[in-house]
């Protein structure tokens, strides 16, 4: 169940134009020993999370958070990876002079509307070791009442999430009647409150955040290391206990560095 966090009734003068993003990050990491291995697993990836597959979830979230699709563009990237922009509307769609570029490198959103949906994907491997990591990374921006906060169970669902980084930020202000200011429209003290605690059981979970500037930034990491899980291809068969040793001692120091951003 979610924690019950309040929102705030608040008479505005005008349109709320607050902006609230929140960046979503994970990344799912496996063990593949052989090369042919490797690039079976980046094929796999590609075809699990490719476009289409981006652009569902991206219009499920966009269902979840009541908000109303006004364009959508997607890429598949040669050799890996794929990416979707949305532009999404809290009323009535009205575009003017929208345009969406995208490049093989990165993706442009130019003049948008109201509000938008990012999503980007990064599989790797290392030669050497034998890590493969998919990464995900999900943007969404939205002003009004509508909260990107409201798809967090939804997009932690969709994918195999080992590490899982998420930002959340409130910028602008808005006035109520009175002509005041008010910088944020809802009760948040950590991004916590807003994942299942059936969810939350599973992870390793830090934050920090600063409230006084409706920055908060919450950080998960799997606790529990089913090795299994995490070999690919046929060769993980029959492994001697001492090389499963080794793989499971490899794959959770791959974890601790790309939770703590750090080489160790």
């Amino acid at each position: 169940m979610l924690k019950h966090v309040r929102g705030r009734k608040v008479r505005l003068e005008g349109f709320n134009n607050l902006t609230k993003s929140l960046s979503f990050n994970i990344y799912d990491i496996c063990y593949a020993r052989s090369q042919q291995s490797q690039l079976e697993y980046l094929e796999y990836i590609d075809e699990e999370y490719d476009s289409e597959r981006l652009r569902g979830i991206i219009e499920e979230v966009t269902r979840i958070v009541d908000a109303k699709l006004v364009n959508l563009t997607t890429q598949d990237y040669d050799p890996r990876g794929a990416s979707v922009v949305a532009l999404i509307s809290e009323d009535d769609p009205i575009v003017r002079d929208s345009k969406v570029l995208v490049s093989s490198e990165t993706s442009i959103v130019g003049h948008l509307d109201k509000s938008h949906i990012t999503a980007h994907t990064y599989p790797e491997f290392d030669t050497n070791t034998g890590l493969a990591t998919f990464r995900v990374d999900i943007d969404v921006s939205t002003c009004g009442m509508i909260s990107p906060l409201r798809a967090l169970h939804y997009l932690i669902s969709c994918f195999d999430s080992d590490i899982v980084i998420l930002d959340y930020r409130v910028r602008g202000f808005t006035r109520d009647t009175r002509g005041q200011k008010v910088f944020i429209d809802h009760d948040i003290n950590s991004i916590q409150d807003f994942i299942a605690e059936d969810v939350l059981s599973d992870y390793l979970v830090y934050d920090i955040n600063i409230l006084s500037d409706n920055i908060f930034l919450t950080k998960m990491q799997k606790k529990e290391l089913k090795l299994n899980d995490y070999l690919f291809g046929p060769d993980m068969e029959d492994l001697e206990p001492i090389e499963r040793k080794r793989i499971r001692e490899l794959l959770k120091k791959e974890m601790q560095e790309i939770f703590e951003c750090e080489n160790f």
